[in-house]
């Protein structure tokens, strides 16, 4: 997994928590990186899991209520680094919808190795994107939180549904983005 995962979990914690709880989280982990990450190295996902887990012990948030969150910090961090891929994008849908065919495409120039997630999207109407997202690791609660913060981003309510998906090998989930009524 890059680097830029891990160094923007530990930003979010500090910004919540603080440093020395980072810190104490961190020293109490046996990593094998030892807690120190760069944003462009790749990492064993175990690891992310390992500091998911002793936040949310640490914090008494649940792990998933923090994957929520960081996928609103991620998003955030998106719009301010790649302004470009949101200036053409006139709903979340047409940004939820561009993700594989316009970010993911940028994203393997600049990290070929990458092992990023698969969005599969379907138009269901003018009003609706039906999103299937695939991937080896388990984060489906932080592609809720992208998704649910695209959704904040372009100020336009809309109704967000989420199944497991049992069809797909490794992890994934659907997700149907509405327009609010």
């Amino acid at each position: 997994m890059k680097g830029l995962v891990f160094t923007e979990l530990l930003e979010m914690a500090e910004a919540a928590v603080g440093e020395e709880v980072v810190d104490e989280v961190l020293d109490g982990l046996e990593l094998e990186t030892g807690g120190a990450y760069s944003s462009v190295g790749s990492y064993p996902c175990s690891e992310l899991f390992a500091i998911v887990g002793a936040l949310s012990e640490k914090t008494g948030m649940s792990g998933e209520a923090l994957q929520v969150a960081f996928g609103h910090w991620m998003f955030d961090r998106f719009v301010v680094g790649y302004p470009a891929f949101f200036e053409s994008k006139r709903s979340a849908l047409e940004m939820l919808d561009a993700i594989e065919g316009e970010v993911h495409v940028e994203v393997r120039k600049l990290y070929p190795d990458a092992e990023l997630p698969r969005f599969e999207t379907e138009w269901l109407g003018e009003d609706a994107l039906q999103m299937d997202y695939r991937s080896p690791r388990p984060l489906m609660a932080f592609c809720r939180g992208l998704v649910e913060a695209c959704v904040k981003h372009f100020e336009q309510p809309m109704d967000i549904e989420e199944h497991a998906s049992e069809q797909v090998e490794g992890h994934g989930a659907r997700f149907v983005i509405r327009r609010a009524a």
